[in-house]
């Protein structure tokens, strides 16, 4: 997330109510995770595992639980609970606002674009030219809905991430206040539930086609073209690149590649990043014919398994 004007590191520390290490007027521009975090925002690392990490990332500033040396060029938010502070910053820049209208007046619909009965249109949307939205769809607030588009009925676009840290009196929410983005031609099909990004953008691209009931994590990233068939469950911070098809009932891990014009089949588990072109099967995920012999090979057992006992 971008804040709708810079601000200094001093003021940031003084939202959070937190010390700080680098200068009192050094350039804050935004907030992101560490996977897609760039230079002038913030990223915040509450576990020693990924210190090195956060330290050495794109982030201009990391908001970090121990007084470390800070890297050159950088600045340093020195907080109890990371995970909490990155909260109050995020509900700082974007607090929830309430509607009162089924269809914000902040939206924006473009021309020939068909709106069906009781579909909800939250704060700052933005619907493109020549979509058709079918009745029950819900649009939270902040959602980017490019042209010839279809969405189909009981689809929610921009619900929160499913991100939470542990602790002992119970669950605690990472605060959404990213977007969901449709490119041009996108079609949705019914019951779909796309979860916006963290600080950034869950983003469909031009032309990809999704099933019923499919649902897509938060900062995800489909490519160009995608078919994705009913019942697949897509985790976050997952990249699909380009014309990859994925058959029903499909579920994958977070934060992995499938690459251009890959191939997954209907109840594979996307265990791992997998290399495009090429065409997978099962759990954990393999090359389909690699699987399928193997599978093949299974059902000899049992009549090797009574040879060996004559």
């Amino acid at each position: 997330m971008t804040f709708p004007t810079p601000h200094t590191l001093q003021q940031i520390a003084d939202i959070i109510g937190c010390e700080y290490i680098g200068d009192d007027d050094f350039p804050v521009l935004g907030m992101n995770e560490i996977h897609v975090v760039k230079e002038g925002e913030i990223v915040f690392v509450d576990h020693p595992k990924y210190y090195d990490k956060a330290l050495n990332s794109k982030a201009s500033v990391i908001l970090i639980d121990k007084d470390v040396p800070c890297p050159e060029g950088k600045a340093l938010l020195v907080s109890k609970d990371p995970f909490r502070d990155f909260n109050k910053i995020s509900t700082f820049f974007n607090p929830f606002q309430k509607s009162d209208t089924i269809m914000a007046k902040s939206a924006k619909i473009g021309k020939d674009t068909i709106i069906q009965p009781n579909v909800f249109i939250g704060n700052n949307v933005t619907i493109g030219t020549n979509c058709l939205i079918h009745a029950n769809v819900t649009i939270y607030d902040n959602c980017v809905i490019g042209d010839n588009v279809i969405i189909h009925s009981g689809s929610v676009l921009g619900s929160d991430a499913f991100y939470y840290k542990n602790r002992k009196e119970g669950f605690d929410k990472l605060e959404s206040c990213g977007r969901v983005v449709l490119e041009d031609d996108v079609e949705l099909g019914s019951l779909c539930s796309i979860d916006k990004g963290v600080t950034g953008d869950t983003l469909i691209k031009k032309g990809s086609k999704l099933d019923n009931q499919v649902h897509v994590g938060h900062d995800t990233v489909i490519g160009r073209k995608c078919l994705i068939a009913s019942q697949t469950g897509i985790a976050g911070c997952v990249i699909i690149e380009d014309e990859v098809t994925i058959w029903g009932q499909v579920g994958t891990n977070s934060g992995i590649t499938i690459g251009k014009k890959a191939i997954i089949m209907g109840q594979t588990g996307v265990t791992k990043s997998v290399e495009g072109g090429k065409s997978y099967f099962g759990t954990p995920i393999e090359e389909s014919r690699e699987k399928l012999k193997q599978l093949a090979y299974v059902k000899k057992i049992p009549s090797i398994l009574k040879k060996l006992e004559e």
